[in-house]
């Protein structure tokens, strides 16, 4: 199994990326297209990923995009079913990549009915953070964050009550994993 940067816009990417469209539609009723476009990983601090078997078959993709200086946002998880260990090299690798961009969080939001997801996750190290940016408010939705080994303390959590025509505004945390 390999994890490597590409193209969100290789025919490879897009079979795995309309899987993973299909199958949150399934599981949530929206395919999550709305809140990713394929430009978010083409400027400076964000990446696409897949991961391929050892006979060059991609089985998993993931991205990375700038949130906040010091946090990335991660998008666009999947493993196709039965690729086991395939989410968890992409996701490691990501992190990874996030430590060389300087970041020292990642910040996440999926869906609550997607149980398999917040698992995952939350086994990775991943715990609840107060809902983010277009998240404020949204009860369906599950913000998780997570700070990088030897990260230094940059980031502020969101603050989950206010958020202007422009988007979130963060400030310091009253309390939660990052107070």
């Amino acid at each position: 199994m390999k994890v490597e940067l590409a193209d969100p816009e290789s025919s490879e990417a897009q079979q795995l990326l309309s899987s993973l469209s299909q199958t949150l539609q399934q599981i949530t009723g929206s395919s999550g297209t709305a809140s990713f476009y394929l430009s978010d990983v083409k400027v400076e601090g964000a990446c696409f990923a897949i991961c391929r078997l050892s006979t060059g078959v991609p089985v998993a993709c993931g991205a990375l995009r700038p949130l906040q200086p010091s946090v990335a946002e991660l998008k666009r998880m999947f493993a196709m079913p039965g690729s086991k260990s395939a989410g968890s090299a992409v996701l490691a690798f990501l992190e990874q990549m996030a430590s060389e961009f300087g970041y020292g969080e990642i910040w996440l939001e999926t869906r609550r009915v997607n149980q398999r997801a917040v698992s995952f996750y939350e086994r990775h190290g991943y715990r609840p953070i107060p809902n983010f940016g277009r998240y404020i408010g949204r009860a369906e939705a599950i913000c998780l964050g997570k700070r990088l080994p030897f990260a230094p303390l940059l980031a502020e959590p969101p603050q989950p009550a206010t958020q202007s025509a422009q988007g979130a505004s963060y400030g310091k945390p009253q309390s939660g994993p990052y107070a």
